[in-house]
């Protein structure tokens, strides 16, 4: 066991949901965040699985990539690859609802239309039920307003390890946000930085608070 790697399984980007064949539900999620968490691990020498929804961005090297478009796709390879992981990291924009059904061909336009909308799978919640004693478990929670309220919420009913609490604001490059990191025993750590610089704060911050064992089994590079 001594130098094993520790193995890392990411989600990244948007779902979508589709309405009709040309149609879908989604968000102005780029994926980047998780793709620069995907490269960060890759770079401190992790097994790294990155299950990703549409963007338009390159999967890092030499990271295992598995591309998915609907909520339910990423839930089927999150809860495949997950038992064989140390670190889980939940940082894709899934979809919360999704077309009650999807129509077979393209909807023609109408003066006004009623569209019904049913939950999508609680990936981390699925996760929750079968997560190991030694794993661990990081989500993100976008809010407008009362981050840590919400966030905190979140992190207890999914039973996460740490949550990082932003707002939209977080969208887009090269600015400085608010971000908040939330750990399970309760402390609570606020930065302004850039997107660019949350994938090494994380992995610091996941080691520091020993919410991972690294010792001997582990060589960790930080």
């Amino acid at each position: 066991m001594v130098g094993e790697k520790i193995k890392v399984l990411i989600s990244a980007g948007p779902t979508r949901e589709y309405i009709d064949p040309i149609r879908f539900i989604s968000n102005p999620s780029t994926g980047k965040m998780g793709y620069l968490i995907a490269e960060c691990a890759k770079k401190m020498g992790y097994s790294v699985i990155l299950v990703s929804g549409p963007t338009h961005l390159k999967p890092p090297k030499k990271v295992k990539f598995i591309k998915v478009e609907t909520a339910k796709e990423m839930q089927r390879e999150i809860l495949r690859h997950f038992p064989q992981v140390d670190i889980l990291i939940m940082a894709a924009a899934v979809s919360d609802w999704r077309p009650y059904r999807k129509f077979k061909n393209k909807l023609k336009r109408k003066k006004e239309w009623n569209l019904k909308l049913i939950p999508n799978p609680d990936i981390l919640k699925s996760v929750s039920k079968i997560k190991k004693e030694n794993q661990i478990v990081v989500g993100f929670a976008l809010e407008t307003n009362q981050i840590i309220k919400n966030a905190e919420k979140k992190l207890k009913e999914k039973k996460l390890d740490l949550i990082i609490g932003n707002t939209p604001d977080f969208f887009g490059d090269g600015k400085k946000s608010d971000v908040c990191f939330i750990f399970k025993n309760g402390k609570i750590l606020k930065y302004k930085i850039k997107k660019e610089q949350l994938p090494i704060l994380l992995f610091k911050k996941i080691f520091k608070q020993n919410l991972i064992i690294a010792n001997q089994i582990y060589k960790v590079r930080l």
